[in-house]
């Protein structure tokens, strides 16, 4: 294993801003002008401590530009809410969205950050009268407080889950309609710790959800993957010493490369970018 020590953030380009959006995204800023494929996504799509997130090795297979859309910690709220980003979006000739978990979506229950959706920020009445007798300030991230809903009541918990994955499909039939459709899912699929009550990624994210939207978009294109930790891709990861066991939990550059093998596959078939 060999790895370049650099902070987590000194990658290639660094981050950038489109169109007034706060969202920091995988920088270097590219040019709008000529035609482009944009990929919507978290921190898979950011490629966080890659130096080719698979968004690059898809540009450099196609050899069309690709413009990265992804930010550390986005979640389906983030790109929903942002019409800057949605607007570079709807002007590429195609958009890949990447599926995100159904826990980081705010709903009728609680409210995540508007950038960083991992984020936990407040429960409704609603969830407080379901469960009166959690203490809310415990919590920082969605995570966690799913984990102790469900530890608590699984039959509470499952009117929870069903109003997350109806919320998740609205929020994406949403995008997909402002998107007009032009628009791939991207479903990278894989296990974290396996101790935990939510260790699949997208979290919550269940295949009749996908099939709801297939008919409406360009397709889906499923992937299982691995984390780097799981398949030891730790070469030549820019990160420092510190980094490590965050690096353990995302995808490695081989995967990377694999992924985007695979979307230039999928993507050459569209006469927009032959």
């Amino acid at each position: 294993m060999s790895y370049e020590l650099k902070s987590a953030t000194a990658l290639l380009g660094g981050t950038c801003c489109y169109a007034g959006s706060r969202l920091p995204v995988r920088g270097p800023k590219r040019d709008l002008d000529s035609p482009y494929i944009a990929f919507l996504g978290g921190s898979e799509t950011f490629g966080r401590f890659v130096e080719t997130p698979f968004v690059s090795s898809t540009e450099s297979l196609l050899r069309f530009p690709c413009i990265n859309l992804g930010g550390t910690n986005a979640g389906l709220d983030t790109f929903a809410s942002d019409e800057a980003l949605l607007g570079v979006a709807e002007e590429a000739e195609i958009a890949v969205m990447q599926l995100l978990g159904a826990q980081n979506v705010s709903n009728r229950y609680y409210r995540v950050h508007p950038r960083r959706n991992d984020r936990f920020l407040q429960a409704t009445p609603a969830l407080k009268e379901l469960y009166p007798e959690v203490d809310y300030t415990e919590f920082h991230f969605n995570k966690h407080l799913l984990t102790t809903l469900q530890a608590l009541s699984e039959e509470r918990f499952a009117e929870v889950r069903a109003h997350l994955q109806d919320s998740w499909i609205s929020r994406m039939q949403e995008v997909i309609t402002r998107l007009e459709g032009r628009v791939m899912l991207l479903w990278l699929t894989y296990d974290l710790d396996c101790r935990s009550a939510f260790s699949q990624e997208p979290v919550l994210v269940e295949p009749a959800m996908v099939q709801a939207l297939d008919e409406s978009t360009l397709g889906v294109l499923q992937l299982p993957v691995a984390t780097a930790g799981q398949v030891d891709d730790f070469e030549n990861m820019l990160m420092g010493e510190l980094d490590y066991p965050a690096a353990q939990h995302v995808l490695g550059p081989r995967e990377h490369q694999r992924i985007g093998c695979a979307l230039a596959e999928e993507l050459q078939i569209f006469a927009a970018v032959e």
